[in-house]
């Protein structure tokens, strides 16, 4: 058998990092190093998991690209719903992220925002598609 477990996103600061994705989206701890240096958030059967660059980098020898906030966001999302999309954007705002796209309506009737966390990723804030 075959699961998508989780994503790691690779940060300075693990406990700030979850602390952002805690206070502004609801998701609960599931655990964090002693070291705190690793830690995943409850999102399902998947986990949204941080690890500190230095960690990563102790583990991807080959190294890798960092997100730096001055630089555009990566070429992926991750994608949050929720009932209102302007509340949810303002919280996020108020807890250290940058509007990066303003509220739009697609044709299909769906609210979608985007935003960069405080680690330059960027997160889609959205209502369901029905």
């Amino acid at each position: 058998m075959i699961k998508f477990k989780y994503v790691i996103l690779y940060v300075e600061d693990v406990e700030k990092s979850m602390a952002f994705y805690q206070n502004t989206f609801n998701i609960p701890l599931k655990f964090i190093t002693p070291e705190k240096d690793y830690g995943e958030l409850l999102t399902g059967e998947t986990s949204l998991s941080f690890a500190s660059a230095a960690l990563a980098n102790s583990n991807i020898k080959q190294g890798f690209l960092s997100s730096q906030s001055a630089e555009k966001p990566f070429g992926i999302e991750m994608g949050f719903t929720t009932d209102s999309v302007e509340d949810l954007l303002e919280k996020a705002i108020k807890n250290g992220a940058v509007l990066y796209e303003n509220i739009s309506v697609k044709p299909w009737g769906q609210k979608v925002a985007y935003i960069k966390d405080p680690n330059n990723y960027l997160v889609e804030i959205c209502t369901e598609i029905q």
